[in-house]
């Protein structure tokens, strides 16, 4: 039986290709404050947090992509023939998968799809999504500037966003990949159902991961970095650390700054009410077995209720970022089965100490170190399971365009973003002559 004719997308030249993403950037820039004002009706973002961390991350990823696409993907002559192969020729060019199914998540809606979609596009597959229930409108509004940017017909397509739409979603036949972000369980799920068909997939699944701060740290720097990830997009982010283990020798700094910078937290708004009773109960059970709400500067003897009598339960959605300091190593909130603005600080002795604590959580996506001395947080590096090591910073840095994530075990399957998320979305083809 023949083939069926590649579709017309994957037949437009990368120049083409290219075109189109600098149209969609455009697009997006230019609509950036009605992507923003959805964003904060649907997922309760700042509008300031939507410009930082969606639109202008997307924005920076398509001029990267514009700028290094035709390098990664520019067939290229590979060289070592051996010396019984001579005079033989390998050429090796970078096809598209076909049709890839992406499966979007709320918490970065802009900025997370958008960069799974480009890839997917420049690369020159067809695109199927299945929008997030929780922010089906800026998705909606996001996928609709794609085709306006000029897409071919049939090129990028929808479901409605529903769970019953990403289930008939997987259960497509002529699906050649699948990108999904989300829960470790419902990746699980994802990657049973896919199995039966050998089809693969990225599976961008939750981390669980620490910030580490050494002896030598700056305490107080250390402190504002933490604590701005523990506030930005109200600890939504899955690449946000769970528990700070700091040294017991700038552990009373760390303390002192963290607790100033606590006190003055107000409440933000979490995804749905069961979240944010999460954040607080797990909260609540570790200062009951002796750890310290930070925002009353650990003036309180441990175990006993803060001045206002504990920590305040959710009023709806919103509630307070939290830090719980002098927190009990065998509470729930250091293993980190939250998502939300909690985190537990952890005295540790030593380095050793600190690493069997960061092991235990047993998911890693992006892992921060705090040090003086960048040398030994590169030393550092490959011990600490993560795909992504931040050094005296949290999350921010993630955001470079270059940078690709992934995670391993329960934190995922192959990467995305930057030079290898690129290439991901292709399949190699060798011509030998």
């Amino acid at each position: 039986m023949p083939l069926a004719p590649a579709p017309i997308w994957s037949r437009t030249p990368l120049s083409g290709r290219l075109a189109w993403l600098g149209r969609f950037r455009a697009l997006v820039a230019t609509h950036e404050p009605a992507l923003a004002e959805l964003i904060e009706q649907e997922v309760g973002k700042t509008r300031f947090e939507a410009l930082m961390a969606d639109a202008l991350p997307l924005l920076a990823a398509c001029k990267w992509l514009e700028r290094r696409a035709p390098r990664l993907l520019k067939p290229r002559r590979v060289r070592g023939t051996p010396f019984w192969l001579a005079g033989t020729k390998l050429w090796q060019t970078h096809e598209p998968l076909g049709r890839v199914g992406i499966i979007a998540t709320w918490n970065y809606p802009v900025q997370l799809l958008g960069i799974q979609l480009i890839q997917a596009l420049v690369a020159g597959n067809d695109v199927v999504v299945k929008p997030s229930e929780r922010s089906p409108r800026t998705h909606a509004r996001l996928l609709a500037l794609a085709v306006q940017a000029g897409l071919p017909d049939g090129t990028l397509s929808w479901t409605d966003a529903t769970r019953e739409a990403g289930e008939a979603l997987l259960a497509r036949t002529d699906l050649d990949h699948v990108v999904f972000t989300g829960s470790t369980e419902v990746g699980r799920t994802i990657a049973r159902t896919l199995a039966e068909r050998l089809v693969p997939a990225t599976l961008e699944l939750s981390g669980r991961d620490s910030a580490i701060v050494l002896d030598d740290a700056d305490p107080k720097k250390s402190a504002a970095a933490i604590w701005a990830a523990v506030v930005t997009n109200a600890g939504q982010t899955c690449m946000g650390p769970r528990r700070a283990l700091v040294h017991q020798t700038v552990y009373p700094a760390f303390v002192a700054a963290l607790s100033k910078l606590a006190a003055k937290a107000r409440p933000r708004t979490i995804i749905d009410e069961p979240s944010a009773q999460r954040c607080f109960e797990q909260v609540a059970q570790a200062i009951n077995a002796g750890g310290r709400d930070a925002a009353w500067g650990g003036g309180s003897a441990p175990g006993s209720p803060a001045p206002n009598g504990g920590p305040v339960p959710p009023h709806g959605r919103l509630w307070r970022p939290t830090a719980v300091i002098d927190c009990p190593t065998d509470a729930a909130l250091v293993q980190g089965a939250h998502f939300g603005p909690a985190i537990a600080v952890v005295k540790v002795a030593s380095l050793d100490e600190a690493l069997d604590l960061h092991d235990r959580a047993g998911q890693f996506l992006s892992t921060a170190v705090f040090t003086r001395d960048p040398a030994r947080a590169w030393a550092l590096a490959a011990r600490l399971g993560s795909t992504m090591v931040t050094i005296n910073d949290v999350i921010l840095p993630t955001a470079h365009p270059a940078a690709s994530i992934g995670g391993r075990g329960p934190s995922g399957v192959g990467v995305s973003r930057g030079h290898f998320g690129l290439l991901a979305m292709t399949r190699p083809v060798f011509a030998a002559s």
